[in-house]
C-alpha cells in the first residue's frame, strides 16, 4: 500500500510579509467557504498567504491568490490551487471593511490561517495601510535594537 498522509494537529499559517509591508489597523476573523479537498490541503499545512489579498465582488468579500496545495489523494475531484474563495463575515463587519477600503491606500490582507477548536478553517484578515520605505527602515532598526539588547543580557 501507499504511504498514509499525516495531518498536522495544529495549523497556524502566518503571512510573514504582512507586518513588514503594512500597518495593520483592524483585524477580523472570517470563515472560508471551501470545497471538499481544500480542507484536506489545509490540514497538510501546504498553504501560502504571501501573495494573497482580499477584494469585494458585489457585496461579498473574496480572498484571491491564496495557494492551497492540491490534496494528493484527491484524484479527479481535486480543487484548483489558486481559486477565489468566499469569506464569511457578518453584514456589519462587511460594511465596516467596505467603508475602510474607500480611503486611499487602504486594503484588506490575510494575516493568518488557522483551524479552530471545532475543526473549521478560519482566516484572520486585517484592514491595512501600506508602509513607506522609511517606515520599513525604522522597523528594521527596532528589530536590530531588540536583538542586540537580548544578546547583551
Amino acid at each position: 500500500m501507499g504511504k498514509k498522509l499525516e495531518f498536522k494537529k495544529d495549523i497556524n499559517i502566518k503571512n510573514k510579509k504582512a507586518g513588514f509591508e503594512y500597518h495593520l489597523i483592524d483585524k477580523y476573523i472570517a470563515g472560508i467557504a471551501l470545497k471538499g479537498s481544500e480542507i484536506k490541503g489545509i490540514r497538510t499545512g501546504k498553504v501560502s498567504l504571501s501573495e494573497a489579498f482580499c477584494l469585494f465582488i458585489g457585496d461579498a468579500l473574496w480572498v484571491r491568490s491564496m495557494h492551497i496545495a492540491p490534496y494528493r489523494s484527491g484524484g479527479f475531484y481535486n480543487h484548483e490551487a489558486k481559486a477565489d474563495r468566499k469569506l464569511l463575515l457578518t453584514k456589519r463587519e462587511l460594511r465596516k471593511l467596505q467603508a475602510g477600503t474607500k480611503d486611499v491606500g487602504m486594503t484588506i490582507i490575510p494575516v493568518r490561517l488557522f483551524i479552530n477548536e471545532r475543526g473549521l478553517a478560519k482566516l484572520q484578515i486585517a484592514l491595512a495601510k501600506g508602509k513607506k520605505l522609511h517606515d520599513k527602515r525604522e522597523d528594521i532598526k527596532e528589530k536590530d535594537m531588540k536583538r542586540e539588547m537580548a544578546y547583551i543580557k
